[in-house]
């Protein structure tokens, strides 16, 4: 990975993010999905989640509310992992009280920034801890002891217990000045080969060492041959291994 003084071209994406799960949320995930893949190399795409100071629960504290159904459910799942899994770095930014999918977006993102304001309410569905992949995401990156305890309670989280979790990478003020500098640190990323990379971590915790190892193996054989090829004169990218990174 390397860095630049000269700031990333950027996709965003601003969701209304606070109501129920619609056909038209997940049509918005899947079209920033589209315009990042389509844009050039070493693009952020930047999710922006802005919650209202006492903005009501979904439905009455209800995800994924409305009527959407279980086929809705999955497309919205899909378009998660879609997201998880793009060639580019991806870079959350929240502020307000964040509810309904939030955390679902927060969560499929590579780097996570909030104002001291933020607050994030987990999913829930009659009183009980929505068990969709959120709950997955939450036990891989925060543990199974810490997630235990957020199904039992499904609290609304400050951006200090957020942080706490390692939900959130920074808390600060002025998260616009947070975001350029990041963009400015992330841009000449390698896309394609940090997707390498992100892929062998988020299935680190489901792999055994022996399954892991030979995929490991042929990743570090690209990164050599990547090396090598880019220290020729008008080199190009290697294609994704094993089948690529989506």
């Amino acid at each position: 990975m390397s860095s630049s003084d000269e700031a990333a071209d950027t996709v965003v994406l601003d969701p209304a993010a606070h109501g129920p799960l619609t056909p038209e949320l997940v049509r918005a995930v899947n079209e920033f999905c589209d315009r990042v893949e389509d844009a050039s190399g070493g693009t952020i795409g930047i999710v922006r989640l802005d919650g209202e100071a006492g903005a009501a629960d979904v439905d009455g504290g209800s995800w994924p509310g409305g009527d959407g159904g279980i086929r809705l459910v999955n497309r919205w799942e899909r378009a998660l992992r879609r997201m998880e899994r793009l060639s580019a770095v991806t870079v959350a930014v929240l502020t307000g009280r964040c509810a309904g999918p939030s955390l679902d977006l927060v969560l499929a993102t590579d780097y996570r920034i909030a104002s001291t304001d933020t607050t994030l309410r987990l999913p829930t569905d009659s009183g009980q801890f929505w068990p969709g992949m959120a709950l997955h995401r939450l036990a891989t990156q925060t543990g199974v002891s810490r997630t235990r305890k957020l199904l039992l309670h499904s609290p609304e989280l400050t951006a200090e217990e957020s942080a706490e979790l390692g939900l959130f990478d920074e808390i600060i003020t002025d998260t616009d000045g947070a975001l350029t500098r990041k963009t400015r640190e992330f841009a000449g990323t390698e896309g394609l080969e940090f997707a390498v990379r992100r892929r062998l971590l988020l299935d680190a915790p489901t792999t055994t060492f022996d399954d892991a190892l030979g995929v490991h193996l042929a990743a570090c054989d690209r990164a050599l041959r990547y090396t090598r090829q880019h220290e020729q004169p008008g080199s190009n990218s290697l294609t994704a291994f094993a089948g690529g990174t989506r």
